[in-house]
């Protein structure tokens, strides 16, 4: 069985201590889809949302995500990051976000590309819920990852045909 790295002696959670990796130039993207009803496709298409501006926001949303993880997620460790991206676009009724973020330090940055997904992608939510509240969230996943001890990472085509 693999040793939990975020439990103590105890079994009580702890932050990993880090101090003595190397820093390292790390990236990583990650995914989230958003299946938008009828009604909210064609208010995006017409640029037509009360809320104002949807891709602005969620953008923005997303990339003050990713500079918070550590305050959301317990155990993250705050991350100087030197890059975040946000990418959003829209396929008949799925509108799918990309997000990037990237850092040279000790450890990863995959927790930050998922809440940074997460995030914009909740903003859609919020940004749209007035048209239609039927719209659903859907396929959060880390789709690559590099640097670290553990290298190049990518989500294969046959993992995602599995969780299709």
């Amino acid at each position: 069985m693999t040793k939990m790295t975020h439990l103590n002696s105890l079994g009580e959670a702890h932050m990993v201590d880090i101090s003595s990796k190397i820093d390292t130039a790390r990236s990583a993207i990650a995914e989230a889809k958003v299946e938008l009803t009828d009604a909210v496709v064609v208010a995006v298409h017409d640029d037509n949302l009360p809320k104002g501006d949807l891709f602005a926001t969620a953008r923005i949303a997303g990339i003050q995500a990713a500079k918070k993880c550590s305050d959301l997620i317990p155990l993250c460790h705050p991350l100087p990051l030197s890059k975040i991206s946000i990418d959003i676009g829209l396929q008949d009724n799925i509108l799918s976000i990309i997000a990037t973020c990237k850092t040279t330090g000790k450890t990863g940055v995959e927790m930050e590309a998922l809440t940074a997904a997460s995030v914009a992608a909740l903003t859609v939510y919020d940004m749209c819920k007035g048209i239609d509240k039927g719209m659903i969230i859907r396929e959060v996943k880390l789709i690559e990852k590099s640097g670290g001890k553990s290298g190049q990472w990518r989500l294969t085509d046959e993992r995602v045909s599995d969780n299709a």
